[in-house]
């Protein structure tokens, strides 16, 4: 697994079904902890709404996925929730569905659209964004040659993340495992086969999907 999707951004959406008002929170999370105690603030921002429904998915392969119907009949919030972000194909997410009662009742049937309807409006406002494990590469150089060497690699394309001035000069690169190979080659002909990679690490980044 070196990339997945996930939201670019944070968000809300509101639909409405016969006077019952779903409001929709989605949030980037990185844990279970996160996701419950969005799920917690949000009970006490909202405390006069009947239910605060929830569903999440975590990790880059997705492998943990919760939903609650917290009161609701059984299937009929949690589950249609996290099939839509199943659906979106995103991960590191979490949708929190508070819902004010109107008056009337809805339905299974009602409470799976709307349920589902408010998550997939949410996911829609806050757009996708692909994360993508890079391999951390350092390179050390005498002080003589690290500005040229710096300024050789960057041209070619290169990502450098961090330079770091001590005895010798520390480039901090970076490259998706498929460029290790790459980024190796314009190391050496810009040293002239004198610089030695060292792997030290990995890391996830975002750009726009």
């Amino acid at each position: 697994m070196t990339s997945y999707l996930t939201i670019a951004r944070d968000a809300t959406a509101e639909v409405e079904d016969r006077g019952s008002r779903f409001l929709c929170t989605l949030r980037r999370v990185e844990t279970e902890e996160d996701a419950r105690a969005l799920v917690a603030a949000l009970r006490r921002e909202h405390a006069d709404a009947r239910h605060h429904c929830s569903a999440f998915v975590l990790g880059p392969d997705g492998a943990v996925q919760r939903s609650s119907d917290d009161g609701e009949p059984a299937g009929t919030a949690g589950a249609p929730m996290l099939d839509v972000l199943r659906g979106a194909g995103v991960s590191d997410v979490a949708a929190v569905v508070t819902r004010w009662f109107g008056g009337t009742l809805l339905g299974a049937g009602g409470l799976v659209r709307a349920y589902g309807d408010a998550v997939r409006a949410a996911v829609a406002q806050a757009g996708l964004l692909r994360r993508t494990l890079l391999t951390e590469l350092a390179l050390e150089l005498d002080h003589a040659d690290a500005g040229r060497v710096e300024g050789e690699l960057r041209s070619r394309g290169v990502v450098v993340l961090d330079v770091a001035y001590d005895a010798r000069v520390r480039l901090l690169l970076a490259a998706a495992p498929d460029e290790v190979g790459r980024v190796g080659a314009a190391v050496a002909a810009a040293t002239a086969g004198h610089g030695h990679l060292e792997s030290v690490g990995e890391r996830w980044t975002d750009a726009v999907s």
